[in-house]
């Protein structure tokens, strides 16, 4: 027998750690941990829109009901309304005409055109609103007379509260005949 036969045998034992191999497990979890953290914004940006909600359309004040108690022809105001988008807090004027008062009932008109969007001014001389883009005419209490437009004025919700006229201002779909609010 050889010295050689004599010595331990030196075997390599393959469940051990080796430095090697903790180091590429290390490398692997620090990968998987950072694709896990720079996923979150993207998977949370392709949600987002199906998680939002849309603000609640809030009520502006017009003005008191006094002012209107006398009214002969319809009186444009311009309101305030809070819109929020995310992050951002956005205030608008927006104008609305109040009609004279009917039976004790104030009615409000949108005076976007139901047509194609357009802005629709009273006309005091002819007594009618009439939209400058197409000349669609509407009455009045905004019932549509002539022109393109699909359907006539709308109308906005409105409430007194307190003595103060108070109005909830929308948007609503345009080309259709009936009257669909927008979100």
């Amino acid at each position: 027998m050889s010295e050689a036969d004599d010595a331990p045998a030196i075997t390599r034992d393959d469940d051990s750690v080796t430095r090697r191999s903790f180091l590429g497990v290390l490398l692997g979890f620090g990968t998987v941990v950072m694709g896990a953290a720079l996923s979150v914004p993207l998977i949370r940006f392709a949600l987002h829109p199906l998680l939002t909600k849309t603000t609640e359309i809030g009520w502006s004040d017009i003005g008191k009901t006094d002012e209107f108690a006398s009214l002969t022809a319809p009186a444009k105001r311009l309101i305030k309304v809070e819109q929020r988008d995310a992050w951002r807090k956005i205030i608008s004027e927006k104008a609305v005409y109040v009609l004279p008062p009917k039976d004790g009932t104030m009615r409000i008109l949108s005076p976007i055109c139901p047509h194609l969007g357009c802005s629709i001014p009273w006309n005091e001389a002819k007594q009618e609103f009439i939209c400058p883009c197409h000349v669609a005419v509407f009455a009045m209490d905004g019932t549509k007379i002539s022109g393109p437009a699909p359907r006539s004025m709308d109308a906005l919700d409105s409430k007194v509260e307190d003595g103060m006229l108070k109005v909830r201002y929308q948007y609503f779909r345009q080309l259709i005949p009936t009257k669909e609010p927008l979100s």
